[in-house]
């Protein structure tokens, strides 16, 4: 770390703290050369990989494509939108968790489904009838089937 007054690569450590969110660690250091000090914030960088398009595109990962998504998905049902935060996040973490550069789209959408299903079953049909890209009300009543089997399992 480079001192902001006189560019000497030495320095040290004189205070370390953790932010008031948790999300950094604040250092104060002080220059060895001129004696002055200053702060610096150390984060953990957040890498994403990039989405890989069902047509081959490739695009950065968008947290607000998700959220949309989501919101229309569950518009007008009873989901509070600090539920709907926490679904995003976990779908984030989820692609930040992801091994390579490249994430499928379908592996996101999939994620998303998961998350859904387990929020509500309305939004659930909803999102999935876009993302499936339902042709007719048989590929519906097929996704609904196989929705209220899961369902059946899950309470046995």
């Amino acid at each position: 770390m480079k001192c902001p007054f006189c560019a000497n690569g030495e320095n040290r450590v004189i205070d370390s703290r953790i932010s008031k969110d948790g999300g950094a660690i604040r250092r104060r250091r002080e220059c060895v050369a001129c004696g002055k000090r200053f702060t610096t914030y150390e984060f953990v960088e957040e890498v994403l990989p990039m989405v890989v398009k069902k047509d081959g595109r490739r695009e950065p990962f968008d947290r607000t494509k998700i959220l949309s998504g989501v919101k229309k998905a569950c518009e007008k049902r009873p989901i509070s939108t600090d539920a709907i935060e926490s679904l995003v996040e976990r779908v984030e973490q989820t692609c930040q968790e992801h091994q390579g550069k490249e994430i499928p789209s379908s592996v996101v959408g999939e994620k998303v489904m998961e998350e859904l299903q387990e929020l509500d079953g309305v939004a659930y049909v909803r999102f999935a009838s876009v993302y499936r890209e339902f042709r007719d009300v048989t590929d519906f009543l097929q996704e609904l089937k196989d929705f209220l089997s899961a369902r059946k399992e899950e309470s046995k």
